[in-house]
This record gives structure tokens, sequence and C-alpha cells, in this order.
């Protein structure tokens, strides 16, 4: 299971987002062949017509992917989407939620896509994808509040369906375009027994040591997102678990792709997560 930001994923420039460039999509369907994923999410993907293009590119290269959906949210330039080799059995598509913020009522700008895919006879899981509003400021509010006020909604919606099924296999990808000591971040993974799991994705490099203070996590290479402005990387891309989901997690096999030349595609790196589809 991967999730990847591909940054502007538009056959037409839209405002101030260039169209993808031959280069960059090349560069991009590397990177998923690379990964070898069964299901990716995917964030700033353009419309129906370039998720086709990217489907059927992908196919012609030897990697099929028979199942797929878009989500068209409120943003109508940039969606979340998925492409899965296991059949959609359930789609909940989730484009109406709203918040109200110093008396302004505001709309979720992506939406939540919510599918349950069915990997065998025996094994189903449940898939939460979304992108948060960015870190870019904007004049109607704040960009870290209206983040927060996301992160709250995506978290109910999290709590309903461990509430109806405490043993969900329930995994929540996406980019969250915070860190994960901030608010949004830690409202999405929750506490007590429905916490979810964080599987840190890092590069396979060899790193292996121990971390300096037993309460932090290893200096292993965790970065997904190079924010040029600021000439700074950080970790905003995200593979959460619940309690049911992560009993089945291979974490040996769960990492950030590190590629030549990977900026080519994105400003994101995308990660992969890897699990036995048996019920533990």
């Amino acid at each position: 299971m991967a999730t990847y930001n591909v940054n502007n994923y538009l056959a037409e420039a839209i405002g101030t987002r260039p169209a993808k460039t031959a280069e960059s999509k090349a560069k991009i369907r590397e990177s998923i062949r690379a990964l070898k994923a069964d299901v990716i999410a995917f964030q700033e993907m353009g419309g129906s017509g370039e998720l086709a293009e990217l489907r059927q590119s992908l196919q012609a290269e030897g990697l099929d992917y028979p199942h797929s959906e878009l989500l068209f949210g409120w943003d109508t330039n940039i969606h979340v989407a998925v492409l899965s080799k296991f059949p959609i059995m359930a789609r909940r598509l989730h484009t109406n939620d709203t918040f109200l913020l110093m008396g302004k009522r505001f709309n979720v700008s992506r939406g939540f896509l919510e599918l349950d895919l069915q990997v065998n006879p025996h094994y189903q899981f449940t898939l939460m994808t979304t992108h948060l509003k960015s870190r870019r400021q904007v004049a109607q509010a704040d960009e870290t509040e209206m983040r927060q006020e996301e992160a709250l909604l995506l978290r109910q919606k999290i709590d309903e369906r461990l509430a109806a099924s405490a043993n969900l296999n329930l995994v929540v990808v996406g980019d969250f375009n915070d860190t994960k000591d901030t608010h949004a971040v830690r409202t999405i993974l929750g506490h007590g027994k429905t916490a979810l799991k964080d599987t840190r994705p890092a590069e396979r490099n060899g790193d292996n040591c121990l971390p300096a203070n037993p309460r932090w996590d290893p200096a292993s290479i965790t970065w997904t997102h190079f924010y040029g402005k600021e000439d700074s990387y950080s970790r905003i891309d995200y593979i959460l678990l619940s309690p049911g989901m992560a009993r089945e997690w291979v974490k040996e096999e769960t990492y950030v792709l590190a590629l030549p030349n990977w900026g080519e595609g994105s400003d994101h790196r995308p990660i992969v997560a890897t699990f036995l589809a048996e019920d533990k």
C-alpha cells in the first residue's frame, strides 16, 4: 500500500499550477514501478483524463491497475485518487464536510476518499485517503487552524468506523501537510485503544542505530517533502494503521522510496507499507 503526492499532475496549466511535463510523468511512473504496490493513493491528481492517462501509461509499461477511483472535492483543480489491483467493494465519497472557523463556514477542500478493497476471498481492508490544507497562507483564515479542523473531521470518521468494528482493517494515508508533533497529526493519530499506528517509513540505506533518547524515534531518514522556499525537508506524508491492520503489518518491507533525481517527478517522495493478507 503506497501513497504519493504527484505535484500537480495536470494536462494543462491552471492558474499558478503548471502542466506536468513528459519528463516529470516518466519519473513518477519510474517511482510507481519501483514501489510495486498493489494499491496506491495519489494527491494532487488532475481530473479523470489525467488519471486515465497515468493508468494507461503504466499498463503499457507492464503494470496494470484495473480498478480506480477519483474524488471530486471542493477544490476543482487537484484531487485525491486511488489505483488498485484489487476490486473496490464499496465507495464512500466524503465531499460535503464543512467546519466553522471565526464565524465563517468552510468546506474540506479535497474531501476524504474511503474505499473497501477485497484482497482475497478471506481478507478485506478499508482505505481512507486525503490531502489536508496546505501550509500556504490564504486570506480567508489561518491555514494551520483550517488544517486542524479538517483533521478533526477525518478523525471523527475514523472513530465512527472503529466504533462499528473495533477490529476493522483500516489504513489512513495521504499528505497531511504537517509533522507528527502538530495538533492536526496528533488528532488523526488519536489515543487509547483506537489510536492509529504510525508506520514511519524510512529510507532503506542500512541505518539501524537506536535512538539517542528512548522516547524518540530512531534517527533514520524519513522525510517525504522538500520545500524549496524554505530549503527544508520534512515528513508530512503518512501511512497510519488501525490496531486490527497493524497486526498484519510487515515493518521490514515499509520504506520511503529513494531514487536518483526523484525531484523530477514531484516535491514529495512516495512511501509504501507491506501487509500479510490474513487476519491476525
